[in-house]
């Protein structure tokens, strides 16, 4: 197990292209950090940064407290899986896994039946690639991985091009795989709810600046930003400009003609940021269509789209310029349909309030 930190590492590409932006990041000693963002935010020059595949344009590499920034990869001792498992096409699966290993004549045949047995190959070693489904491939890729036994795994999006279960499967086993190893692992992902299944902690990145680094529960309870808020949870939150204003007895949210009610001790605990320009963030979890609750201010929107998947649905409401989605539990009501206008609720004391100009947080529901 050892420690990765990056320090002040900056890329940029020929053209003034900036990929990743003085970034500052520890990984610690046998965790899995999950590295997420949009396409081209960086992800994935960030992990070819530190496999040694790229040179930095300016800062630090240190991996097991060595400065490696200038080190070639053979010297580095990591590992990388990509996106398309990178198999030799002509070698059985046991070859396949044995091949970096045969390379450096130091093939452990108990090591090779333990990797083949984590991954569940036993049945597979001898086909080849054109013989494997993807998800079978990607288990050989991982193993290939495995049995280097590197200091650091470096996982570049491994599961983005396999179907829904088979994805949801690999996943846990990945994250098993990690429990018994406790390897040091670099996750790349841009799916938001990948990240906050595997990653004991989980780094956002936006246009090559580090946004925010904790654990998910971090990340969802207290965004730093409307760029972590949107990324964190299974939708994503939703963002509502206006602003505060009122009196002791009665205070608002919205501008102009549309305004939301605020209860006395929602409005008493945003009343600092009177006049000023904000950003409300609601859940989809916290936003009510239909039967209002106690605590909950209300509002009319048109459903603009009802998406029932089972045992929740997805409502796209909108109100003028806001709009909203809104999460249900069970099927979908039979009232509720495209087009018709609704009464929402909306617990505005379980709102995030961000910075109408900067985007930044200032003020979470748990601590005001």
């Amino acid at each position: 197990m050892v420690e990765v930190r990056l320090q002040r590492l900056t890329k940029v590409y020929p053209g003034n292209v900036s990929a990743i932006r003085g970034l500052d990041l520890t990984v610690r000693a046998g965790e899995l950090l999950v590295i997420m963002g949009p396409s081209g935010c960086g992800k994935t020059t960030t992990l070819r940064l530190v496999a040694g595949l790229e040179s930095p344009t300016a800062g630090e590499i240190w991996i097991d407290g060595k400065r490696v920034t200038n080190w070639p990869p053979r010297h580095r001792n990591v590992a990388m899986t990509f996106q398309k498992p990178a198999l030799y096409p002509h070698l059985t699966v046991e070859q396949n896994l044995a091949f970096g290993n045969r390379l450096r004549r130091r093939v452990d045949s108990k090591h090779l039946s333990e990797v083949i047995g984590d991954l569940r190959l036993e049945s597979l070693t001898t086909r080849r690639p054109f013989e494997l489904s993807g998800g079978q491939q990607q288990r050989v890729a991982l193993g290939r991985a495995i049995i280097q036994r590197p200091h650091v795994f470096l996982l570049d999006e491994p599961l983005s091009n396999l179907d829904g279960p088979l994805r949801i499967e690999l996943r846990r086993q990945l994250h098993l795989l990690h429990e018994r190893l406790r390897a040091t692992m670099i996750y790349v992902t841009h799916d938001q709810a990948e990240a906050m299944a595997l990653g004991e902690r989980v780094a956002v990145l936006e246009a090559g600046v580090l946004q925010q680094v904790d654990s998910p529960v971090g990340l969802y309870s207290r965004p730093a930003n409307r760029c972590v808020a949107v990324r964190t949870g299974m939708l994503g939150m939703n963002l509502l400009d206006g602003e505060v204003s009122g009196t002791g007895t009665e205070w608002w949210f919205g501008r102009g003609s549309r305004r939301l009610p605020l209860p006395l001790d929602v409005g008493a605990r945003w009343s600092a940021f009177r006049g000023q320009p904000l950003t409300l963030g609601i859940r989809p979890e916290n936003v009510n269509v239909g039967e209002i609750r106690e605590g909950e201010v209300s509002m009319n929107a048109w459903v603009a789209l009802v998406e029932a998947l089972g045992d929740y649905s997805l409502v796209s409401l909108r109100n003028e310029e806001w709009t909203l989605t809104a999460s249900l539990r069970g099927p979908r009501p039979p009232w509720l349909a495209e087009n018709a206008t609704v009464a929402v609720g909306l617990a505005v004391a379980k709102a995030h309030v961000f910075d109408g100009v900067t985007g930044m947080a200032t003020c979470h529901p748990e601590t005001g």
